[in-house]
């Protein structure tokens, strides 16, 4: 596959038949993913740029999966004296059931099924991470006037459509046992994510200034936007 133009084929973990037992398997192994590969650790250095002097926090996670991202985030608000509110909002019903198994009661973390253009204004930060690959060209640019219209600050936290994590992904993926779906759209997922370029251009037509992209490592590429 060229790695020239962004794909475009549907991941199999979005397929709707797919049972919960399985989903729920599948955003787990993803949560493990999301260990090896460091990936919660740019949404994590960016909180602690955006609260600043700040002691409450108002989040919503978009696209939150397994919730591995919003209980790393409630650990964070603990361990720095933060009072936290964290929502976070998936269209996949089968999310709120994995993420709900997977979280200790006693995290301030509510899980909602439903779009995040339901969910309102008011929000210190939204966040997402590995979701914004799963959206179409005019879905991300509605998000990213929706984060801009109703938080303080955002971040998306993506993957980096490079050759290297294209070829060495499916060797990590077999070595670490990870379930064939995982290992599937893992693939699938670099080969839909984005570059540099691609994120200046859609953030122009989302008429968004001032948001840094940068990368992150290993082969992130992350939007962020501090106010």
């Amino acid at each position: 596959m060229s790695l020239a133009v962004r794909a475009t084929a549907e991941e199999l973990m979005d397929a709707a038949d797919l049972d919960p037992a399985t989903y729920a398997r599948v955003v787990g192994d993803l949560a493990k993913v999301n260990t090896v590969t460091l990936a919660r650790r740019p949404t994590l250095a960016f909180l602690k740029r955006a609260m600043t002097g700040r002691r409450t926090l108002r989040l919503l996670d978009v696209g939150f999966g397994d919730g591995d991202m919003l209980r790393s985030i409630a650990r964070w608000a603990v361990q720095h004296d933060v009072a936290a509110e964290l929502v976070g909002v998936d269209l996949n019903h089968r999310s709120e059931l994995a993420a709900r198994a997977h979280t200790p009661a006693h995290l301030p973390i509510r899980y909602v099924t439903g779009d995040y253009a339901d969910m309102g204004g008011g929000w210190d930060v939204v966040v997402s991470s590995l979701v914004a690959h799963h959206m179409t060209h005019d879905q991300l640019v509605a998000f990213l006037r929706f984060m801009e219209g109703h938080a303080r600050s955002w971040f998306v936290n993506d993957l980096h459509r490079h050759w290297f994590a294209y070829t060495g992904y499916p060797l990590l993926a077999r070595v670490a046992g990870w379930h064939p779906i995982v290992r599937y759209d893992g693939k699938l997922s670099i080969a839909r994510s984005f570059r540099p370029g691609e994120w200046r251009d859609l953030l122009d037509e989302a008429g968004v200034e001032g948001a840094r992209v940068f990368r992150a490592f290993p082969f992130r590429l992350c939007v962020e936007r501090l106010r």
